[in-house]
Order: structure tokens, then sequence, then C-alpha cells
């Protein structure tokens, strides 16, 4: 707990010192979600994206690197919310958490599977308050296919199929070189990436589907989708991982990738296989329904199958479960996105940990494992072999390849100490 919260008595109604890294954007939006708190400092290194909600809170100092705002403002800030690129969010968090700072950060944990096992270590042994940005685990659509899951309803798990659309990713380094927009810190927003020019490609969003910021689609989303997997099927590192796809390109993410998880047995659940799948969907998804189902997860048991997205979900065969309905969710208008109310909780309970020391659900011992499982794929598809994991020692058995895509190496100036 950090030192300022402790100071104040563990009240939950004191207000926090909060700084937020990164805001326009996803930032904004999480911003908007602790403006109720006493918010400090703001950093971004995009004056033109960050003005407005620069100008939104006069009060609070204002940076471009955050390393320099939390070493001159260690006393004043109590938690940290990240919401930078993925390159950039471990050598935030972990700063963060070394000076004793609760964190909440976006998803996916970190860049890479070291950085990841890194925070979720640090966090535990400083005991700071954490939360992973995945909103959705508190929303009841979420809850019911946990609790569906762990009731037995579908009998011992063996086989779970998680699966989302689009095609985004690939394409060449572009050759020419533009000048770097007076309202942008290029060599700041680059951090701990190898320099590069400054393209229009990479910045404010096309940097997830290049290797040396984002982690593709799986990283983007597979935080999300894989969640409810997760919790309901109690998992935590895989014992072997392969992947598939295009051919393997050495700068942007594929286009469409399918991964093969391999879990042991967990008390009661038997071994599991895990599939993820962005650009296609499973074969083992019934025919009658792949035309209902963009995106998915489908959890098959001994005595049947659940089917569900975000909103809704259904049991089948649908004659055996003739009492189980899903209750209509509202849904989206096409092209947008709507929250559910009950996004709010999960802010709510990261700042009330923060205050009293209670916990949160995506801290970062469970976000840890899962971001990890979601890199392992990312790692497996480069690499182009099945990985034998070693979680324990954080090894890929037989494939000294996959040790330099498990970590990076920082430009000098940065690192996660």
């Amino acid at each position: 707990m950090a030192p300022g919260v402790l100071a104040r008595g563990n009240s939950p109604n004191e207000k926090l010192g909060v700084a937020v890294i990164g805001v326009g954007g996803r930032g904004a939006v999480n911003l908007e979600a602790v403006q109720g708190e006493n918010v400090v400092a703001l950093c971004d290194v995009d004056e033109e994206r960050a003005g407005a909600v620069f100008d939104r809170f006069p009060k609070a100092r204002k940076y471009h690197d955050f390393r320099r705002m939390l070493d001159e403002l260690d006393r004043q800030i109590d938690a940290v919310v990240v919401s930078t690129p993925d390159h950039t969010h471990a050598v935030a968090g972990v700063m963060a958490v070394h000076l004793g700072k609760h964190v909440y950060c976006e998803k996916p944990l970190a860049h890479s599977v070291h950085e990841c096992r890194v925070m979720a270590e640090l966090a535990a042994r400083k005991k700071v308050a954490t939360q992973l940005g995945t909103q959705r685990h508190v929303w009841s659509s979420h809850r019911r296919v946990v609790e569906l899951v762990r009731s037995g309803t579908i009998g011992p798990v063996e086989a779970c199929h998680v699966w989302i659309g689009g095609s985004r990713g690939g394409g060449e380094r572009p050759k020419d070189v533009p000048p770097v927009p007076a309202h942008l810190k290029w060599d700041l927003w680059l951090g701990p990436a190898p320099e590069r020019p400054y393209h229009p490609v990479y910045a404010p969003y096309g940097w997830r589907f290049w290797w040396d910021f984002g982690t593709g689609e799986t990283g983007n989303l597979g935080c999300h989708h894989l969640d409810a997997a997760f919790e309901a099927l109690a998992l935590s590192y895989p014992t072997a991982v392969e992947a598939e796809g295009p051919p393997v390109h050495p700068e942007t993410t594929p286009r469409w990738m399918s991964v093969r998880y391999e879990f042991p047995a967990r008390g009661s659940q038997p071994p599991l296989v895990l599939t993820w799948c962005h650009g296609r969907k499973p074969a083992a998804l019934p025919a009658e329904q792949r035309s209902r189902w963009s995106y998915g997860m489908l959890f098959v048991g001994s005595k049947g199958m659940l089917l569900a997205d975000l909103y809704t979900w259904v049991l089948l065969p649908e004659s055996r479960f003739p009492d189980l309905r899903a209750p209509k969710q509202p849904r989206p208008k096409a092209g947008g996105f709507s929250w559910e109310p009950d996004s709010v909780a999960h802010y709510r309970e990261w700042l009330t940990a923060c205050k009293t020391g209670s916990p949160t659900a995506c801290h970062f011992g469970y976000a840890g494992p899962l971001t990890e499982t979601v890199l392992l794929g990312n790692v497996a598809f480069r690499v182009g072999e099945k990985l034998q994991w070693d979680a324990k020692n954080l090894k890929a058995a037989s494939c000294p390849r996959a040790e330099e895509l498990l970590r990076r190496p920082y430009r000098q100036g940065w690192s996660l100490g």
C-alpha cells in the first residue's frame, strides 16, 4: 500500500492523488472513470491529441515524460493509470509500482511475456492495488457465463474455442519520411522500442499491428475475450502452445491467426485444449450457428455446450436445457460499441482497493498469467514451432529461438529498473 494512502488512514472517503499516463483516446475514457479523485498529474506525448483533456483539468500538472512526472510528484501521487501503447505499459507500470503506487493498466498487461511476469511479481511483493483494463469482467453477461460453467451445467469442460472477426494487420514499413508533427514528442512516444523515423502509420493508432509497438489482434482483444474462459475454468499457465497463420512477417502482425493451448488438469477439471482464432471461425462451431455468431466463445462439456458472446449466451442443444434461457440484452449499433453500466464497478473496485486494501478481480496476479498466455500465442506463431512451456522458469523447452521473443532489449535510457 502506498505510504501516502496509509497516512490518510485508509478511509474510502478520502480522495486519492491520481496520475494518468496517456490521456488521449482510450486514456480519456479511463480518466473519466477516476476523475472523482484528485487528479494531480496528466502525461501525454501528443499535445494536440491530449489538448482538450489537458484543458479540462487546469489544476493538474502537465507532463510529456512519465519518468519525470513520477520522480517530481512522488509524494503527491498515490495511484497511476497507464493507458499508453503496449510497448510502454511495463516501463511505466513497473516504475510506478517500484515507487509504491497503485496501478491500473490497460490491456494487454505488457508487450512481452517477461514483462508480464515482472509486473505481476513486483505488484505482489509491493502489496499495491492493481487492476487490468478488462472492464467486461464485471458485465452481467460475463458473470452468468462464468456461473454456468462453474456450476457444472454442461459438465466437465475439455475444450473451449474463442474467436473474433477482422483482418487487421500486415503491411510493409513505409519508405517516405514525413516530418514529425510539432505537437508530438516522437522520441518519447518510441520509449523503449527501437528507434525509427516517425510516420502516421504508427501513431496514433496503427502501432497495434507492428511488433515493435503492439501485439496484434491477439494482444489487442485476447485479454478481453479469453477472460471468461480463464475465470470460469480456473486457468493459469499453459503447458504447450502452437499456432498457425499466414507467412510470418518480421515487422507486422498477421491478418489472421489460430492458436492451440494445452492446459493441465485443475482439481476436478480435466485437461483442456483452448483455441483462439482471429479472422477465422473454429471448425467446432455448429453449422447452424456459424452465421449467427461473428465472434464468441464455445465451451464444450460432457453434458452439452455453452455458446456466448459479450452480450448473450445459449446452451446447446437447447432441447436439453429448456429452463435456461438468456435474457434479451441491448446490443451496440452497427459500427458502434456500448459499455454496460456495470463497467463503472470495475474502476470503483480498484479505487476502493487503493484506499482500503480490499481485493480486485483483475489484479496483476490474475492478469499476468492471462496476458502471458495471450502473448505466448504470438511467440509460437513467430517461431513456427510448438512450444513446450516451462512456466516456472519462463522457458520454452527445446526452442531457443523463442527466448528473444519472450523478452526484448530496451533502447538506452529505458529499463524495468
